[in-house]
This record gives C-alpha cells, structure tokens and sequence, in this order.
C-alpha cells in the first residue's frame, strides 16, 4: 500500500497540509505514528479517502461536527442507510431555509437598487437613506 508524506497525501487529497493538521486537531483524521528512526510520518490511503469524504461532506453544507457524526455512523456496524438520509434530509432543510432567506435579502435589494436614481450626490441616494433608517421596534418594513 502506497503511503506519501504530509505535503503528498494534502496534493493527493486536494487540500493544503494546514487543512490536514487542522483535521488532525479536530479529531476527523488520526495522526500517523512517526517512525521510530526519526523519518516523516506516512500518510495512508484510507487516510486520504477520509480526508475526501470530510471535503464531500463540508461542500454539501455539513459542519465539522456533523462530519464527525457520520463519520461515526460509517463506523457503527449497527447504523444503517436511513440514519444517513435522516441527517442529510435536516440538512437540506437547512439549506433550503437559508435559500429562501437569501431570496428574500435579494428581492430587498432589488427593490432599493430599483429606487436609486444613480446620480446626484449621496445625500439623495436612496439606497444609503434606507440603510440610515432605524425601524421602529417590531417594524421591519421599509422606513
């Protein structure tokens, strides 16, 4: 089984050596023994694949402590399938509310890039009036 030092598994991996460290600290990846004649540690290729599966799992949207509990899932003889789509089903949730959140961000934005009349000075900017404006307690409408 090939093995590669810090700088080879990172480049294999796809990620910079600090991610991998990073990884380490946090528990997500084990840190390979260093050899008894004073040699670099040797990354494995089990070690590698774990490293990718913590991307995958990251640029779906899961944090690191979801990473690490289906880490633990894939570990657990006695998880199955449906443990996995449970949390990846509260995931998409969560990204869905946060989509729709941002659809609203944009939609206000719309609005006050639509009232802007692009010239004239700041003092007749309606974009910066309105990011002046303190609603009143309770009123999140326009000023």
């Amino acid at each position: 089984m090939e093995s590669l030092t810090i700088s080879g598994a990172a480049s294999k991996a796809g990620v910079g050596v600090e991610t991998l460290r990073f990884y380490e600290r946090k528990g997500l990846i084990s840190q390979p023994l260093k050899p008894r004649n004073g040699g670099y540690r040797q990354y494995s290729q089990e070690l590698i694949d774990r490293v990718q599966f913590v991307r995958q799992a990251q640029d779906l949207g899961f944090s690191l402590k979801e990473v690490r509990e289906l880490l633990d899932l894939r570990a657990d003889p006695d998880s199955d399938c449906n443990d996995v789509k449970r949390r990846a089903s509260v995931k998409l949730l969560e990204i869905e509310s946060k989509i729709k959140g941002l659809r609203k961000i944009g939609d206000e934005l719309h609005v006050l890039i639509a009232s802007c009349p692009s010239k004239g000075s700041l003092e007749d900017c309606s974009i910066i009036a309105n990011l002046d404006c303190q609603p009143t307690s309770g009123d999140n409408g326009p000023c």
